[in-house]
């Protein structure tokens, strides 16, 4: 079938915290006239990062409670098909789908379901893998994961976040190690998100004779498995935190436990606080900051997020009672 009938797809990938919502905050910003469905991924029980994108015309299905590589692939061929049904039903209209896929990823099997899911590939076309990578943590997370590596590995196109809060030299070395790595994907660096859109959208640059190469059973089935060291949990709440306290709990466990959080966000509802405050980090990196107004008819809630490898995941939590009002 012609690719000019299905349906563009590309797939959002990199390590945790990486910058893929702020990168896809950017694509649903700009004007460029496309309705977009998005399909959220996230490794936890409880999803955020749905609560942290641009609400407008999009189309937003979160999948959680699983990596949709592995334990919730199903539900990505069935939301597929769904969404295909409606198009073809009038109930939706979509110009493209995009796939933002959780931290811990192996995206191999992601970009199989195109291939060897009949349905899927009667509907839709896989245009390219965008990976983002932390220029500050990547090094570090190529050594110790294969998941990022694989990322890497698959990209059509890479784009380096964080290159300002690292040195140039440190920048060029990390380079020299994803050409390595990957060499026919360009690497470009996304301030914030911030990058030329016709350089990763409708690029058509998925290869699948450069992928077979590669990995010669790609459209054989691949078994993946996480390490079973690295587990998420959730914390929440109805009550309001008092913020001055929960930034010092959070620093004090950052301090101690900084290597083994892989990535930590939350939307938090402060004390007397007329706006949600967003926080989220890597490892020892963490910022936040105010956001959207609670709305008087709303519920006012906090819900944090950690991943990480061997938790104290009690000692989080009665830490962060502690902090409540």
């Amino acid at each position: 079938m012609s690719t000019a009938s299905k349906t563009p797809v590309t797939i959002l990938t990199g390590f945790l915290g990486a910058g893929k919502t702020t990168l896809l905050n950017r694509i649903l910003q700009e004007q460029h006239g496309q309705r977009i469905a998005v399909i959220e991924n996230e490794f936890g029980e409880t999803g955020i990062d749905g609560d942290l994108l641009i609400q407008g015309d999009e189309q937003i299905v979160e999948m959680n409670n699983g990596c949709i590589c592995c334990t919730v692939r199903g539900d990505l061929v069935r939301i597929l098909g769904e969404l295909a049904q409606k198009q073809a039903a009038g109930q939706l209209r979509f110009d493209r789908v995009i796939i933002e896929t959780t931290g811990l990823a192996d995206p191999a099997p992601v970009a199989q379901t195109f291939f060897v899911e009949d349905a899927i590939y009667a509907d839709y076309t896989l245009d390219a893998i965008i990976t983002v990578v932390d220029a500050v943590h990547a090094m570090q997370q190529l050594d110790a994961h294969h998941e990022a590596q694989e990322q890497i590995g698959f990209a059509d196109r890479i784009l380096l976040s964080k290159t300002d809060l690292v040195a140039a030299e440190q920048v060029a070395q990390l380079q020299h190690r994803l050409m390595q790595i990957n060499p026919r994907a360009s690497i470009q660096p996304a301030h914030f998100g911030q990058t030329d859109l016709k350089q990763i959208l409708d690029i058509d640059g998925f290869s699948l004779d450069a992928i077979l190469a590669i990995e010669p059973d790609f459209l054989q089935d691949v078994a993946h498995s996480h390490d079973d060291e690295i587990r998420a949990f959730v914390f929440n709440t109805e009550r309001p935190f008092d913020l001055a306290k929960l930034e010092v709990f959070l620093e004090a466990m950052i301090e101690i436990y900084g290597t083994q959080l892989l990535r930590y966000k939350g939307i938090v509802n402060a004390f007397n606080d007329p706006q949600r405050i967003v926080f989220q980090g890597v490892h020892m990196l963490m910022s936040g900051d105010h956001t959207t107004a609670w709305q008087a008819h709303e519920q006012r809630h906090s819900t944090l997020v950690f991943i990480g490898k061997d938790l104290p995941q009690a000692r989080f939590e009665e830490g962060l009672q502690l902090c409540l009002v």
